[in-house]
């Protein structure tokens, strides 16, 4: 099928087993570098580029195909008198097959290299190989990934639509290449976000069986959900995808062990505990209703008696840097469930965020874990244990107390609703108490909504602490993502026994909601600072 290659790659994978039945056939090949040293030793009798130039490769390399006695057997037009008397007058065949990937930048990327190794992975002649032979498709073939060999090769003959799937390869390939270059170039004020990613895996379906969908990930991240491994089950769906990410995102808030469930991109059961175990036990009590088939993240080590608490309920998936083998060995009975382990798990969200909306696309910040504040200044680490917690010396500048200061496990209570609260819908309002959550509400129309739908969620899962009496003694607190434009919601804590709530503040009514809690004894901290969720 083929006669005339050019051939330079840094992937090598399967290229000889692709290449050997051609030149058994006649196949002649011309290659550069590594590349031909590679055929070489493989068997075949490649050709090397300077033959074809008649100009030997210089400056260590940078300069070996920039040349036009390849270009023109690139870019010759079939059936153009006048390209094929100037190939006739060169004494030179036009290329059929191109064969070509880049440096690997994104590989180099990962090695923190300094920046004059990094220019030496910018790849030159690669894209304009790549990019001649790609607009030049209606003759010849180019190939830029090698897992386009094995169906290359099942063919006999390749339709005009079959080079033309492959340049349109090439051409998102040379992309995602040149915005990865760009990014790392540009400084951090003026990195350019794009849309720009590496196929993953092409998922079932959607959130629903009618929809199609894709998994990407960028190029220029270190790590991410794709690095996870699939120890056991079911390939993951685009649903459990957007559950896992919010589990994730979640349990990153947390220093001490600490088990996040998710429902629906919610968290539904959140806890921390002196160990693994007792904070899953407490996540998935919080809402043992909602956790029914959910998703769970662990922020450590998942060890046999945390997997024997999970065990016990209907799991989509678990999500965890490490299992201990026994661990392991008692989830693996569960035929369905599906086990995750990532050892970046802990390590902070890097990059932008992206949502797609009818014609184009949002990018914004990460809203970064509460572990450090505007100021600087170090919120303590969440505790259930009051007697071991070490408050600040002075709260944030920016957050402002009405009523009593809190301290110990109120003050605890308090930073762990507020780590919550920024991962529910809004809007959204977290009850927790004791390093649990109680109630959560989320994804309502208005705040007040909100608020009942998390008290109702404290009464019926947690009956001791819904009761005013008991509550106001547990002394369980709630956590606003915004402010309240009214002073109802925090009448309807009160109501509750609830008197201790953090929110933002920022409303032009906050001198009523204040003057109603001072009314009510209720007991507020405003940080100044929203989390919306949309």
């Amino acid at each position: 099928m083929f006669k005339n290659a050019l051939i330079s790659v840094s992937d090598k994978t399967g290229l000889i087993e692709f290449l050997k039945p051609y030149v058994e056939h006649g196949l002649r090949v011309v290659s550069t570098g590594g590349t031909l040293k590679h055929l070489r030793e493989n068997g075949i009798a490649a050709i090397e580029v300077s033959e074809q130039t008649g100009f030997p490769e210089v400056m260590d390399g940078r300069v070996k195909t920039l040349h036009p006695r390849v270009h023109m057997a690139l870019l010759a037009r079939s059936g153009n008198s006048a390209d094929d008397a100037l190939l006739k007058k060169e004494a030179l065949d036009a290329f059929d097959l191109v064969i070509v990937n880049l440096y690997p930048f994104a590989d180099a990327l990962k090695k923190n290299l300094p920046d004059h190794d990094m220019i030496e992975f910018i790849d030159i002649g690669g894209p304009s190989l790549l990019r001649a032979a790609a607009k030049n498709h209606d003759r010849l073939t180019v190939v830029c990934e090698p897992e386009d060999y094995v169906w290359i090769g099942g063919k006999k003959e390749l339709t005009l639509a079959d080079r033309r799937r492959l340049a349109a390869r090439v051409f998102r390939h040379t992309s995602r290449y040149d915005d990865l270059i760009g990014k790392y170039l540009a400084t951090a004020d003026e990195r350019p976000e794009t849309l720009v990613g590496s196929l993953v895996d092409k998922l079932r379906y959607g959130e629903n069986p009618q929809q199609s969908a894709f998994w990407y990930r960028r190029l220029d991240a270190k790590t991410g959900l794709h690095d996870a491994e699939i120890l056991h089950g079911k390939p993951l769906s685009f649903n459990n995808l957007l559950d896992l990410e919010a589990a994730v995102a979640t349990v990153r808030e947390f220093e001490l062990p600490a088990a996040v469930a998710v429902k629906h991109t919610n968290p539904c059961g959140v806890a921390t505990g002196p160990d693994l175990a007792t904070a899953v036990s407490r996540a998935v009590k919080a809402d043992p209703v909602s956790v029914f088939g959910g998703i769970i993240a662990v922020n450590e080590k998942l060890t046999l008696s945390a997997a024997e608490e999970l065990s016990k309920i209907f799991l989509e998936c678990i999500i965890a840097p490490d299992f201990a083998p026994d661990a392991l060995e008692k989830l693996k009975k569960k035929k369905d469930l599906r086990l995750l382990v990532w050892p970046h798990l802990m390590k902070p969200a890097e990059g932008s965020l992206f949502r797609s909306i009818d014609g184009g696309y949002l990018v914004q910040t990460v809203d970064r874990p509460l572990t450090v504040n505007q100021t600087g200044k170090v919120w303590p680490a969440s505790s259930t244990d009051s007697s071991t917690a070490s408050p600040p010396q002075s709260w944030p500048q920016e957050w402002q107390l009405v009523g009593q200061p809190p301290e110990g496990q109120v003050r605890t209570d308090l930073l762990f609703a507020w780590r919550l609260v920024k991962h529910l819908k809004s809007n959204a309002i977290a009850i927790a108490g004791n390093g649990c959550s109680l109630g959560l509400g989320m994804g309502q129309v208005n705040r007040v909504d909100a608020v009942e739908q998390a008290i109702a969620r404290m009464k019926k899962h947690h009956p001791d602490f819904g009761s005013p009496e008991l509550a106001s003694s547990k002394k369980a607190v709630l956590a606003s993502d915004a402010f309240f434009p009214f002073p109802d919601s925090v009448e309807l804590a009160a109501q509750a026994g609830l008197l201790w709530v953090i929110q933002p503040g920022g409303s032009i009514r906050d001198g009523d909601v204040i003057a109603r809690a001072r009314e009510l004894g209720v007991n507020m901290v405003l940080t100044g600072t929203r989390h919306f969720l949309h």
